[in-house]
């Protein structure tokens, strides 16, 4: 599956898992991206959404 929303665009953030001894490598955050069957342009799609959109009920409309 894509990690990328497709409301808000938002997708993986890189940057360093840091130890306590200050060594450093590099790691990912992914985004909770899940797919929702939504209303967009009136008819019923799947499409992948994060979390953050699909709690904001202005962005997204379940279909049930």
């Amino acid at each position: 599956m894509a990690n990328v929303c497709e409301i808000c665009g938002k997708g993986e953030m890189s940057g360093m898992n840091v130890s306590h001894s200050h060594l450093k490598t590099k790691r990912k955050w992914k985004p909770n991206i899940q797919r929702v069957r939504a209303v967009v342009d009136g008819e019923v799609k799947r499409i992948n959404v994060c979390t953050r959109c699909m709690r904001t009920s202005s962005k997204v409309q379940r279909a049930n």
